[in-house]
């Protein structure tokens, strides 16, 4: 599980693929200048309930994964990801959709096989 760290103060866990998408959205919006919601479910072994946080570029965040992996990105999920940042109710996480194109590759890395 990776974490987001926001404000320095709020800390949110992700598995290191969600996390992935997640800083690849995030950081397109925030370069153009963009604020929004991001709002997720805690799972109930922490606690359980919802967090909603104002994704501002004035606002310092980190991204830490446990692999030391590049990962493959799912284009369709990149883009259903910013299709829900960009709606009135901001970024929220839905599903990882199959692929209708080959996955893309973070720089320096290569296709792996999924778990």
């Amino acid at each position: 599980m990776g974490k987001l760290t926001y404000n320095s103060h709020i800390t949110a866990h992700f598995d290191d693929r969600v996390l992935a998408h997640l800083q690849l959205v995030v950081g397109a919006k925030l370069r153009r200048g963009e604020s929004f919601y991001f709002s997720w479910t805690v799972d109930p072994d922490l606690g359980g309930g919802r967090n909603s946080i104002w994704m501002n570029p004035s606002i310092p965040m980190s991204y830490s994964y446990v692999e030391n992996v590049s990962t493959t990105y799912n284009r369709d999920w990149i883009e259903a990801l910013s299709e829900s940042a960009n709606s009135t109710v901001g970024l929220q996480l839905v599903p990882e959709p199959a692929p209708s194109e080959p996955v893309l590759v973070a720089a320096g890395g290569r296709p792996r096989q999924r778990r």
